[in-house]
């Protein structure tokens, strides 16, 4: 039975917030990390190198995707 299902929905700050998490669990770590192109800047505002997802894993359970 999966303890805990990681799921955070963040407007900023989604790494930094999942570095935090994963500092505070053991048997966890950040995985891939997808950022912004600068295709879509219209659209969602966002710079170029802007994080639009984190994945990773809080006590070995990996976050929902």
């Amino acid at each position: 039975m999966q303890k805990i299902t990681p799921f955070l929905w963040f407007d900023e700050q989604a790494e930094e917030a999942a570095k935090f998490y994963t500092s505070i669990f053991k048997n966890s770590k950040i995985g891939k990390v997808s950022r912004s192109g600068r295709e879509g800047y219209e659209v969602h505002g966002k710079k170029a190198g802007t994080v639009m997802t984190v994945e990773f894993e809080i006590d070995g359970q990996k976050s929902w995707r």
